[in-house]
Parts: C-alpha cells; sequence; structure tokens
C-alpha cells in the first residue's frame, strides 16, 4: 500500500486515473474510503488522490495535540512527492478547512478550491460554540467511539431507505482511534483563515447542503470575503453530502471543474 513520511509519521494515500490532479481531503473521524463514488465518478477524466490524515484511517497517529497547519502540510508534501500540483483541492467538512489553510499556506499547490459544508473560522465566540465542542468532547469520553458514530449517524441520515448508510457509518466511527479523534477536534477549535480568505486567489466552489449544521448565511460570507468564489447549495441534503446524494454533489463539482479547466490560469503566486 502507498505511504509517505511527514515529520516522522506515516501517511496513506491512494490515487487512480490521470489529467488534472484533484486531491480529496476527508472530515473529522472519516478517511479517504469515503470518497470511493468520487473516485468513481472523477478518475475517468482525472488524477484522482485521496489521503488519509494523520489519526484517521489507515495512516499513523503521532501523539497530539495537532494542529490544521499539520494537516495542511500533510497535503501540501504529498502533492509536492507525487509532482501533482497544482490540484484541484476538494475538501468535506475538516477537509475543507485543511483546503482553506492549504490555499494560504502554499498557493502555487491549488488549482481550485472545493469547499464542502466547511467554514473558515471555528473560534469559539458563543456559548453555542463552547457548548459543541465540550458536548462532543464530554461524549466521545463518556460513551466511545461507537455509541457517539449512532448519535451522529442518526442525524446524517434520517430517511428509512438509508438504513445500510447508517450502519456502515458507525461501522467505520467505531475504528476510530478516540485520542486521535479528540486531538484533531482540538485542531479545529480557535482555528481561522478569516482574516486571510481575501488573499485566497483560485476559482474556489463552497457546496452546502440545505441542512447542513451551519447556515447557508455563513457560506454566503464567505464567498463575500473572496474574490472568486461562488456557492451551490443541494437541497434536502445533510452533513455527510458526498456520501448520502453522491450523484447530486458529483454533479455540482463536475460543473465547477470543467469551468475552471477551459479558464486560463492567473500568473501563479508566491507560497507563504
Amino acid at each position: 500500500m502507498p505511504y509517505l513520511t511527514v515529520d516522522g509519521t506515516r501517511l496513506y494515500y491512494d490515487e487512480t486515473g490521470t489529467g488534472t490532479p484533484v486531491l480529496f481531503v476527508h472530515g473529522l473521524g472519516s478517511s479517504g474510503r469515503d470518497w470511493i463514488e468520487q473516485v468513481e465518478a472523477f478518475a475517468g477524466r482525472y488524477r484522482v488522490i485521496r489521503i488519509d490524515l494523520r489519526g484517521h484511517g489507515r495512516s499513523e497517529r503521532p501523539t497530539g495535540p495537532y494542529t490544521m497547519a499539520e494537516f495542511a502540510r500533510e497535503a501540501a508534501v504529498l502533492l509536492r512527492q507525487l509532482g501533482a500540483a497544482p490540484a484541484h483541492v476538494v475538501g468535506l467538512s475538516m477537509g475543507g478547512m485543511v483546503a482553506f489553510q492549504l490555499a494560504v499556506d502554499a498557493p502555487r499547490l491549488v488549482r481550485s478550491l472545493g469547499v464542502v459544508n466547511s467554514t473558515a473560522d471555528t473560534r469559539l465566540q458563543t456559548w453555542q460554540d463552547l457548548w459543541f465542542y465540550v458536548s462532543r468532547r464530554t461524549a466521545v469520553e463518556v460513551l466511545g467511539m461507537r455509541r457517539v458514530g449512532k448519535l451522529i449517524a442518526d442525524r446524517l441520515f434520517v430517511e428509512p431507505e438509508q438504513e445500510e448508510l447508517r450502519r456502515e457509518f458507525v461501522r467505520r466511527w467505531a475504528e476510530n482511534d478516540k485520542k486521535g479523534y479528540l486531538w484533531s477536534v482540538d485542531a479545529i477549535i480557535g482555528w481561522s483563515v478569516w482574516d486571510r480568505l481575501s488573499t485566497i486567489d483560485v476559482p474556489t466552489l463552497l457546496v452546502t447542503a440545505e441542512h447542513d449544521y451551519t447556515p447557508v448565511a455563513e457560506k454566503n460570507r464567505i464567498v463575500a470575503e473572496m474574490p472568486r468564489a461562488e456557492l451551490a447549495v443541494v437541497e434536502g441534503a445533510r452533513h455527510a453530502l458526498p456520501v448520502e446524494k453522491p450523484a447530486a454533489f458529483n454533479a455540482v463539482v463536475e460543473r465547477f471543474l470543467e469551468t475552471v479547466e477551459v479558464s486560463p490560469r492567473r500568473r501563479e503566486a508566491s507560497p507563504v
């Protein structure tokens, strides 16, 4: 199996297909396996790359704490090692934060951004923010990964016909290492690139599910801060959009990538 080593940590990745590289970055408590529907949809035209970030999937779990900058560095090293830059970078939830961080830290590696059900600022600014952080951490400590996974699955996949998706989500969630998961939670909390959004000068698509954790209005505020961003809303969907409604999600991303591919590239910025 293919691995790369970043700062002493072995990280799993895979790639398939040819063409312009597209890097898919998973969310918190997930792994590259959750992009299988996207591999099948995009590998015919693109070079599809998936990575398991530290503490996730088949990658090693180094001792924490973790940071978003470390996650972004892992993606950067992978793209450089594979000769896959600049790449379209698509990230879900925490993976969207990694994509944002990569774009501000190493802009020459990024051809475009696809930020899915994510945000640019997770600083604890309200009591509601604090409650979400404390309750998630406490639930994992007290209940364990499987039971928390069951609670989350019931919120993500609410339709009766989604029983198989719920079961698979719980099975994979239970495989998470608890310490690695909590270190990743801590990497999210307090993170922000809000003040640097205006410097991200690549085509950017924010994709949001109608019933995501954060409202459409928040994504509109992010788009307003960026020079080349647009928003797409997928109706009737929730946070695990690429898994829940892969056909609708893939169609939105495919249209965006096609537009970017035929547009002239701007002069590359210098890396930060």
